[in-house]
């Protein structure tokens, strides 16, 4: 029988098919206030991750050289002109990662020799120009071709971060569009930025990275209720730190000053998928590579009941207008061939034609408890 619409009946019940990537966040420990040692060992993690088949690697807040978790856990930090706090201020400037410079380097080049794309939170440093003399909290994304495609510093530190860290701008308030889908991400506590938020689900993320110190409860519903909102994955990577990793130059607080195997960092990484329910993890107290194979149809299906740029908007009553607020120390990236800063909706790659058994063959939930023997 002929269809009346002109559609063959094979076409009218074609499946969708799924659109598969696998994505891996890291949460390890790294070499505290030793750049080049933690470099070492984040390439090391993202080879384990790349063999394993992972096309996005996910870093926690601050890993190179890692979080400056002294500012809660020692005693003494704000004090007025503290010389112990001045010399560990220069060890960390001195520690931190230039961009671009020789890290970011290495991370472009081993992002390129395994076709994935890596995010990686760092403290950074600027050597030229104004800003010699702050720190910043920032997010680094690479393509697969090594390509530095997007550069976002935090906007607020938070609370005490402030001692150490200045603010950021708001030119990394967008979505890269790559081979796996549209990227975004925030650092820790810009999850509670209102406004911060909407723009990021209007740059239309596939797949939203949270970048957090550790992830406690408030910090696990706040990633869940992102990716509820804006009907996006979250990849979530927290760090993993003990009492005996605080610098030496300060004394730590009573609490753990006579526990050394303390967890002041517990790590918390999961995937979460966009109906706010987790896919990996969340895991707790120990090394891990959380990684999960997700379906990005998903997103569509989910946009059913909402869609905070589209049918669950109101643009007649409310407008958010994004000022950039370019800072002259951040160097300008180079043009993504891919991107297009007009593009606000979803763009998901397709996997038509590609012979199953050439596709990711994991678990939906997959826990790596030892990601690295690099010390």
């Amino acid at each position: 029988m002929s269809n009346p619409f002109g559609v063959s009946s094979a076409s009218s019940s074609t499946i969708l098919m799924p659109r598969m990537v696998t994505v891996a966040a890291v949460q390890a420990t790294p070499v505290f206030m030793n750049l080049e040692a933690s470099l070492a060992k984040a390439l090391n993690l993202i080879a384990e991750a790349a063999l394993k088949k992972a096309q996005l690697v996910v870093f926690p807040e601050a890993w190179l050289p890692g979080y400056p978790a002294w500012l809660e856990y020692c005693r003494d930090v704000a004090v007025w002109n503290h010389p112990p706090v001045k010399k560990l201020y220069a060890r960390l400037i001195e520690n931190s990662v230039v961009v671009p410079g020789p890290t970011t380097e290495a991370l472009s080049a081993v992002a390129a020799e395994y076709r994935l794309t890596v995010v990686v939170g760092v403290c950074e440093r600027v050597t030229e120009g104004s800003g010699r003399g702050t720190l910043y909290s920032s997010m680094l994304t690479f393509n697969p071709a090594g390509e530095l495609i997007n550069h976002h510093r935090k906007l607020l530190p938070t609370y005490s971060e402030r001692l150490i860290l200045g603010p950021g701008d708001g030119r990394g308030l967008r979505s890269v569009r790559t081979s796996i889908g549209r990227i975004g991400g925030l650092i820790s506590w810009e999850h509670w930025t209102p406004l911060a938020r909407q723009a990021m689900h209007q740059a239309g993320e596939d797949l939203h990275v949270a970048l957090w110190p550790s992830i406690g409860e408030m910090e696990q519903i706040a990633c869940r209720q992102y990716a509820f909102e804006g009907r996006s994955f979250i990849i979530a990577a927290g760090s993993i730190m003990r009492a005996r990793d605080l610098p030496l130059e300060l004394e730590p607080i009573a609490e753990i000053a006579n526990d050394p195997d303390k967890l002041i960092l517990d790590g918390g990484s999961a995937v979460i998928g966009p109906d706010g329910k987790y896919i990996a993890g969340p895991a707790f107290d120990y090394e891990a590579i959380v990684m999960a194979r997700i379906n990005l149809n998903r997103i569509r299906e989910e946009s059913l009941m909402m869609d905070v740029t589209g049918h669950y908007n109101r643009p007649d009553l409310f407008e958010l207008r994004l000022k950039t607020g370019e800072m002259t120390s951040v160097p300008s990236l180079a043009p993504n061939p891919l991107d297009d800063s007009k593009l606000l909706t979803t763009s998901l790659p397709t996997s038509e034609g590609i012979p199953k058994e050439m596709l990711p063959d994991f678990p939906e939930n997959l826990i790596n408890s030892s990601p690295s023997k690099v010390a």
